[in-house]
C-alpha cells in the first residue's frame, strides 16, 4: 500500500543533513524524490564508516530517492533541471544565498515553467544580514542561537554544544513539515509559493517554547540567565547512572518516599514549584547524595514500584537492544545492494492506512540519471548527447 504522500514528486537539489533529512521523511512518506548532485556528488558521500563505497551518512538521509547528476554550469545541464521543474510538485535547495540564482534555478525560473511549484530553500543564517553569506555549520547555529547557554556547565557557566547536530536535523523535520503544510494549501488554492526557512529561525523557535521563559514577558526580562538542569538530571549511582525527573511538587514527594528521605517532602525550600525551581542546585545534590548509596538496577526497579519519573542511562550498543526499543519496533534491517545489510529506523509516524515504507536504499551516484531524464520527456537521443557533453553523468552499469 502506497505511503500518504504517494504521487508527489519532489526535486532534492540539497546536500549534507538538513535538506536531505527533510526530502527523505517526505520520501519514506511515499514521495518520489529525485536527488540532483553535482558529478562529484553530495558531500556525505565522502565521511566517515564506510562499506561497499557508500557511507553511513549518505544512507542514513537519502533512503527511498533516486539519484540524477547533472552539471549545472553547463547549459545543458540547466535547461534538463528546468525539465525537472516543470513535472515537479515541490523543488528544494539550500545553496547559499545567491547562488540558485546566479544558476538561473531559482523560484522565478522554477515558477516560469511550472506556475504552482512549491519551491523550499533552507538557508543556515538567514537570506539577508550580517551573517547571510557567512559559512555554515552546525556548532556556530547552537553558538547564535543562545542553545550552548542553554547547554552551559551549571557550576562553572561555560557554554556547550549538544553534541548532534540538532540544529541540522530539527531543520529537516520543519522543512518536511513545512512542505506538506504548502501541499495541502495548494490543494485548495491550485497555487505554488516559495518556503524560507533557516537553521537559526528553526532553532530559536525551537527553544522558546522551554527555555526562553526569562525572556517573554515584555519589561521584565530576567537579568541573571542560569543553565537549565536537564544535563545535571544523570546521577551517579552505586555501579553506574541512571536519570531521574522529578520536577514537579507530586513528583518529589515520591521520590523522597522512595529514597527514605521524608524530611525532604516537609524541607521549606521545596513546599512548592516555586521553591523546587529555586532551590534545584539543593536538590539535586540531595538527590546524588541519596542515589550513590544503591545499584542503578535496584534505583530503577524501586522508583518503578514508586511511580517516580526514571529511566537507565544507556550507551547507543545498549538501546538498539533495550526491550522499549523492541516493542515500538522502530528499528529495521534492510538490504542494500552495494553496502549490504543495513539497520536503521522506520518512520517515527505510524499511518495506519498508508504506511510509509522502505522502498530502496541510498541511489548510487547517478544511479537514475538516465531513467528520470526519459521520465521528464528527453528522447534517448537527447539523453545521449547530455551524457556525450559531461552535463549529465550516469553511473557505471
Amino acid at each position: 500500500m502506497p505511503g500518504p504522500l504517494d504521487g508527489i514528486r519532489v526535486i532534492d537539489l540539497t546536500s549534507m543533513v538538513s535538506g536531505p533529512l527533510g526530502a527523505m521523511i517526505l520520501a519514506d512518506q511515499g514521495v518520489d524524490v529525485i536527488k540532483v548532485e553535482a558529478p562529484q556528488g553530495d558531500a556525505s558521500r565522502a565521511v566517515a564508516t564506510r562499506r561497499g563505497g557508500f557511507s553511513a551518512s549518505f544512507l542514513n538521509n537519502n533512503r527511498n530517492k533516486r539519484s540524477i547528476v547533472l552539471d549545472l554550469k553547463k547549459p545543458g545541464g540547466r535547461d534538463a533541471l528546468l525539465r525537472l521543474f516543470a513535472g515537479a510538485d515541490v523543488v528544494m535547495q539550500n545553496f547559499r544565498p545567491g547562488v540558485v540564482e546566479r544558476l538561473g534555478i531559482d523560484y522565478p525560473a522554477a515558477k516560469a515553467v511550472n506556475p504552482g511549484v512549491i519551491y523550499a530553500s533552507i538557508t543556515g543564517f538567514g537570506e539577508a544580514g550580517p551573517y547571510a553569506h557567512k559559512p555554515v555549520f552546525d556548532p556556530l547555529i547552537q553558538s547564535l542561537s543562545g542553545l550552548t547557554s542553554v547547554q552551559a556547565n551549571a557550576k562553572t557557566g561555560r557554554p556547550g554544544l549538544i553534541r548532534t547536530i540538532l540544529p541540522d536535523k530539527l531543520t529537516g523535520f520543519t522543512v518536511a513539515q513545512a512542505i506538506t503544510a504548502a501541499l495541502f494549501a495548494r490543494s485548495r488554492s491550485g497555487e505554488g509559493q516559495h518556503i524560507r526557512l533557516s537553521m537559526l529561525d528553526t532553532v530559536i523557535h525551537f527553544l522558546w517554547s522551554s527555555d526562553m521563559g526569562g525572556h517573554t514577558f515584555v519589561g521584565d526580562e530576567t537579568a541573571q540567565e542560569t543553565a537549565q538542569s536537564f544535563i545535571d538530571l544523570i546521577y551517579e549511582t552505586a555501579d553506574g547512572y541512571i536519570s531521574v525527573a522529578a520536577f514537579r511538587r507530586v513528583d518529589w514527594e515520591k521520590l523522597a518516599d522512595a529514597c527514605e528521605r521524608p524530611e525532604w517532602k516537609t524541607d521549606p525550600r521545596f513546599l512548592d514549584a516555586v521553591g523546587l525551581e529555586e532551590y534545584k542546585p539543593e536538590r539535586l545534590e540531595l538527590t546524588q547524595e541519596a542515589l550513590l548509596t544503591r545499584g542503578s538496577a535496584e534505583w530503577i526497579a524501586r522508583f518503578d514500584q514508586y511511580d517516580v519519573p526514571c529511566a537507565p542511562v544507556l550507551t547507543r550498543r545498549e538501546m538498539i537492544g533495550h526491550p522499549q526499543i523492541a516493542a515500538n519496533e522502530l528499528i529495521i534491517e534492510i538490504d542494500h545492494p552495494q553496502a549490504g545489510r543495513l539497520r536503521q529506523t522506520r518512520s517515527p509516524a505510524r499511518f495506519e492506512g498508508t504506511p510509509a515504507e522502505q522502498r530502496r536504499g541510498g541511489p548510487l551516484l547517478g544511479g537514475h540519471t538516465a531513467e528520470v531524464l526519459r521520465e521528464a520527456g528527453l528522447s534517448d537521443q537527447e539523453v545521449q548527447a547530455l551524457l556525450d557533453s559531461g552535463a549529465a553523468v550516469a553511473a557505471a552499469s
